[in-house]
């Protein structure tokens, strides 16, 4: 960064502080500064940040500025928080007085002495900060030090910890990666003046630190360079070129940089502070001095005079911030009325919370919205939304059944693999994903391979005792219904099961997406029972429906293995479905060699048909050929059905075969035939029908109701029970308290601006 050439090296020129003007302008920016780390606000507002390695020079660089010495250097190898040092200079104060800021509030505590003892202070600080923090091992809140002085500049800097390579003995290995980030945090804004500090014995090409300060500043507009250890360097120089080639800095930096170059004793010995400042004058001298009497030529002073010494840099750095204190007064005016205005909003609302917090209609009407939002939310999610994330809330077919701790389907040969099992699915999708998957279940449903001949003798020998004609097929159909009902029973409760796992994650999923996004979520969020309380009231609805269900899914099978339906499917010609469709006996039989049943063709559920890989299918190819599919039914009418004395003469013609020996294999060839066309009766058509009315239409015209009733059907007292957390109203006090402090820090502040803008 470029300053001013003032082509003069004496350090008696008037101080840019010493007008009335000046001062008010700095001290209402201290306390601007100060305030903004008690209530843990940011302004823009203009401040300088040193950085640089451990062994730089910064500790020094400080003390100078200070006009005392405290053995900051301990603090700088100790501490691992940014150290705020806000110089006040206080002519009537001839011994330093030194305070840090309490951690949470604006005040400061009593003048640490002697000021010996600043080091100690500051580093215990940060130990117990950190530990707070569990064990970090740096902390970007800044300790906050003011110093008043006789013998200081009107400065504020911010000192960071050093750069090092490797941590010491007990610290954490990241510790230097975590101190680089949060240097490079420190300098990053934009209305901060980065003073770099490196040693002059290391080229500027050398630099182990420079790439850091160009991340965050890539032209240097705001960043001062400093040579620190300046003396260390005179004795290379015996020309005038050469030390004119070094102050330059050609070719290492870009040519509107012109860097500081500066020495400080080196006797750490030294105690008295009227000693520290003699020796820093006379070192500033003897720099001086040796620059024109020990080289030839001596060097150009008018270009490089004012940047050489210690108290060039300290008047450029004054100078430079009143500067920039001036220009920035009208856009922090403009910025601290924004954030009076949005404090006393805020105020206005944690009030507003705290009164509701103990109203039993605002309590009862911020309730009914959340339960409200959860519930639309489910009808959402139902309908398909890709918000929130699938990858996140989603389950593939194999994940859904492990988290719902239910068994495979019972009766299959294997796992079922319905399309699109691989994917991460939620709410409606993973609804019919889940039918799919119970179609696929109930179509790898076999028929037993053999059927006791006792069964069979007992049933015929019972209807030929009645009557012999018709027998076998009577008997055919009650081995059929028999079967049916055991193999599909269970499958029906287990597909019961599945879907009433996949519509409480529905509830889960929703009610994570109200508490994070509805408009009641800050008022309820700390109140447990109320949460717990609803949730209970979803899984009491959801259980209910799970029983409804199963009863209607019991009486579906029931009516679809009655003696009139499995009548009619007799009735039907040999052109069924299920005498045609990809899942024949034979390739039943290739899937159960293959160890699992799959309805995708393909690994993880992905269907390897042509065409969309996400396109769901019908298990059967043929349903839709014949405008068959879930919940639709086959036409029975009368007219549809085969005329009764066909059926007649072919039911003579079956017994007569009986008599002729072939009734035990008759039978079970037609009980098996039956026994598929009701297993595609039931998996194609009226059980995803049941299970779809059964459970979808009372989530979107009951479940609200029933929730509310459960919920908000209460006295009063009973109501308000679900709210009665101390420490919910603990917190809501905490933070009304909170933003009343800090809407009267705001307030404060921008009077003070207010009256610094009228003064100027």
């Amino acid at each position: 960064m470029q300053g001013r050439p003032r082509g003069s090296s004496s350090s008696q020129l008037v101080p840019p502080y010493e007008n009335p003007e000046a001062k008010l302008r700095y001290q209402v920016y201290s306390r601007l500064q100060s305030t903004s780390v008690a209530i843990g606000e940011s302004f823009p507002i203009p401040e300088i940040v040193a950085v640089g390695g451990q062994s730089d020079g910064k500790s020094s660089l400080l003390e100078a500025f200070l006009g005392f010495r405290f053995n900051v250097r301990e603090v700088e190898m100790g501490t691992r928080r940014p150290l705020i040092v806000q110089m006040y200079h206080d002519p009537t104060a001839h011994e330093p007085r030194c305070r840090l800021q309490d951690e949470d509030g604006e005040e400061y505590g009593p003048a640490i002495i002697p000021e010996t003892a600043v080091a100690d202070a500051i580093m215990q600080r940060t130990q117990d900060h950190l530990q707070k923090l569990g064990g970090a091992t740096v902390s970007s809140k800044p300790v906050v030090m003011k110093v008043e002085y006789a013998y200081c500049p009107n400065l504020t800097i911010i000192d960071t910890p050093g750069f090092i390579l490797k941590a010491k003995n007990g610290e954490a290995d990241r510790t230097p990666e975590d101190i680089l980030s949060m240097v490079k945090a420190q300098a990053q804004p934009a209305h901060r003046l980065i003073l770099f500090l490196q040693q002059s014995s290391v080229e500027w090409a050398s630099s182990l630190w420079l790439n850091v300060v160009q991340e965050v500043d890539p032209t240097f507009q705001r960043t001062v360079f400093v040579a620190s250890k300046f003396d260390n360097r005179l004795k290379e120089f015996a020309e005038r070129w050469e030390v004119d080639k070094y102050l330059a800095a050609t070719g290492y930096l870009p040519p509107k940089v012109r860097p500081f170059f500066v020495a400080l004793p080196k006797d750490r010995s030294i105690q008295s502070s009227a000693e520290w400042r003699r020796q820093m004058s006379e070192v500033d001298a003897s720099i001086f001095h040796h620059l024109k009497d020990n080289v030839k030529g001596g060097y150009d002073e008018e270009r490089f005079g004012s940047r050489i010494g210690f108290n060039n840099l300290k008047r450029f750095l004054e100078e430079e911030l009143a500067r920039r204190y001036r220009e920035a007064a009208p856009n922090t005016l403009a910025v601290l009325q924004d954030r009076v205005e949005s404090a006393s909003k805020e105020l206005i609302k944690a009030e507003g919370e705290l009164r509701a917090a103990v109203d039993v209609a605002a309590m009862r009407a911020a309730a009914m919205r959340f339960a409200h939002g959860v519930a639309s939310t489910v009808d959402v999610l139902l309908a398909g939304s890709t918000d929130p994330d699938p990858a996140v809330h989603g389950l593939t077919t194999e994940e859904e059944r492990v988290a719902s701790r239910l068994p495979l389907w019972p009766g299959t040969p294997g796992p079922v693999v319905p399309p699109n099992a691989g994917l991460k699915l939620f709410g409606g999708a993973a609804f019919e994903r889940c039918l799919h998957e119970f179609q696929e279940a109930a179509h790898a449903l076999q028929f037993p391979a053999t059927v006791a001949t006792d069964r069979v003798a007992n049933l015929l020998l019972a209807y030929k005792g009645r009557s012999s004609f018709m027998a076998s097929n009577r008997a055919a159909e009650d081995i059929a219904r028999h079967m049916a009902r055991e193999v599909l029973g269970p499958l029906l409760d287990t597909a019961s099961a599945r879907l009433t796992f996949v519509l409480r994650r529905v509830f889960e999923i929703a009610a994570d997406q109200s508490a994070a996004q509805g408009n009641s979520r800050q008022t309820l969020r700390p109140y447990v029972a109320f949460h717990a309380s609803l949730r209970s009231a979803h899984q009491s609805f959801l259980t209910k429906l799970e029983e409804s269900t199963r009863a209607m899914l019991r009486q579906t099978l029931e009516s679809a293995t009655s003696e009139f339906a499995v009548n009619m499917l007799a009735s039907i010609p040999d052109v069924y479905p299920e005498e045609q469709s990809e899942y024949s006996h034979g390739e039943e039989e290739e899937g159960e060699a293959n160890g699992g049943v799959s309805g995708a063709g393909g690994e993880g559920g992905q269907p390897t048909s042509h065409g969309s890989h996400m396109a769901a299918r019908l298990p059967h190819s043929s349903a839709s050929a014949l405008g068959l599919g879930p919940g639709r039914h086959i036409d029975n009418s009368p007219s549809k059905r085969a005329p009764k004395a066909s059926r007649y003469l072919a039911e003579a013609r079956n017994n007569t075969a009986i008599q002729n020996g072939e009734s035990y294999e008759e039978v079970i060839r037609r009980a098996e035939k039956l026994f598929k066309r009701i297993r595609f009766s039931v998996a194609q058509q009226s059980a995803p029908t049941t299970l779809k009315s059964a459970f979808l239409d009372p989530l979107k015209t009951r479940l609200g109701l029933e929730v509310a009733l459960e919920i908000f059907a209460r006295t009063d007292a009973d109501f308000m029970a679900m709210f009665t957390a101390a420490a919910a109203l603990a917190a809501l006090q905490t933070k009304r308290d909170n933003m009343h402090k800090r809407a009267e820090s705001l307030v404060r502040l921008k009077n003070e601006f207010q009256e610094l803008s009228r003064v100027l």
